[in-house]
């Protein structure tokens, strides 16, 4: 690589975007983790603060006297989407990443990421998530993720080897020069960014693929009320991307709100509707019990604790009833996304 050469004149190989607000407390073991990427080329590390009250912006300062490669920047919308936009105008590298301040990457992100995207005939390279419990109940949602009821049918989640990605995707690299083609992130979306852009990028013929060798590890909320809070914002921004983007909903999005549905008809239903509605909940709950009854039955490292058992139908009802709630929400806000709902009729 070039990447000494470009260096000298302003250029870098890869531009690392990271917005960040009040991470006080883990934000120099995250700077650690990212400085520490085994990349054969010159890396920048971009930091957008979204007005921190605690220390997060002093510390970022201090280790960006340490290291010329950190830079840092203001987001005065505070939100992500406009963080990374930020970035973005500020990068100086040819490739971009996408790094989030609560997740742990593998020392050969980057590399893969930029390796993967030279061939040119991909657009988008991510890896898959994988859920990391560190407390009580970041450990029970971490389980939770690891089933299909929690998975949402999305291949993002996928380890067994390179796939095919549609709108569930987990950051990633492109070319600078790509994101700017797609003008970056839609600051409309504070949530579901990641799924808007793709689905752009879809719409123009690309391709976006995650590689298990980039898996990242996150950690999950430790508590049902941050999951509730979080499945809120997801089910009501998945709304609007369905209605700006038909083609990025999923059968296993209308499942969802579909059983909030069927829920609140078990009680305000005419008869013959109630009997139906507490059949198709009938065969939710059988569902939810037994697959977390197969949970439980886990052996090995993994395997879980008996408090963890029996708490994950309260897992799996959080995150179903908050997301499927707030997706009819965000319908009922946005409008209902009619042509993706008729689409996914012609393809029944």
């Amino acid at each position: 690589m070039a990447g000494a050469d470009r260096s000298s004149n302003g250029s870098v190989d890869v531009s690392v975007l990271t917005p960040v607000l009040n991470e006080a407390d883990h934000i120099r073991e995250t700077v650690a983790a990212m400085r520490a990427q085994r990349f054969d080329g010159e890396v920048e590390f971009l930091f957008m603060d979204g007005g921190s009250s605690d220390a997060t912006r002093a510390t970022l300062e201090e280790l960006a006297r340490e290291d010329p490669r950190i830079r840092v920047f203001d987001n005065p919308g505070r939100q992500v989407t406009h963080g990374l936009n930020v970035g973005l105008r500020h990068a100086r590298g040819e490739f971009v990443a996408r790094m989030d301040a609560h997740t742990y990457y593998p020392g050969e992100y980057l590399e893969r990421g930029v390796e993967r995207l030279r061939p040119g005939d991909v657009e988008w390279v991510a890896g898959p998530p994988i859920p990391h419990g560190t407390g009580k109940w970041s450990r029970r949602v971490a389980l939770a993720l690891g089933s299909w009821l929690g998975l949402g049918g999305s291949r993002k989640w996928d380890t067994s080897g390179e796939a095919e990605l549609d709108t569930g995707v987990f950051g990633g690299v492109w070319r600078r020069a790509t994101l700017e083609r797609y003008g970056g992130w839609d600051e409309e979306w504070n949530v579901n960014e990641d799924a808007e852009l793709a689905a752009r990028f879809l719409a123009d013929g690309g391709r976006i693929v995650g590689l298990p060798e980039m898996a990242a590890r996150y950690v999950p909320r430790d508590s049902l009320i941050g999951l509730a809070r979080q499945y809120f914002r997801y089910g009501y921004f998945r709304a609007k991307t369905a209605r700006r983007h038909p083609d990025s909903l999923r059968r296993s999005h209308v499942l969802i709100p579909g059983m909030v549905v069927a829920a609140v008809a078990t009680v305000v239903a005419p008869v013959p509707l109630r009997r139906l509605a507490r059949l198709a909940m009938l065969v939710y709950l059988i569902a939810v019990v037994g697959e977390s009854a197969r949970i439980a039955r886990r052996s090995g490292p993994v395997a879980p604790s008996s408090g963890d058992a029996r708490t994950l139908p309260a897992v799996f009802a959080t995150m179903h009833s908050a997301w499927g709630s707030r997706c009819l929400a965000g319908a009922a806000r946005f409008g209902p996304p009619l042509k993706a709902l008729l689409r996914l009729l012609r393809k029944t």
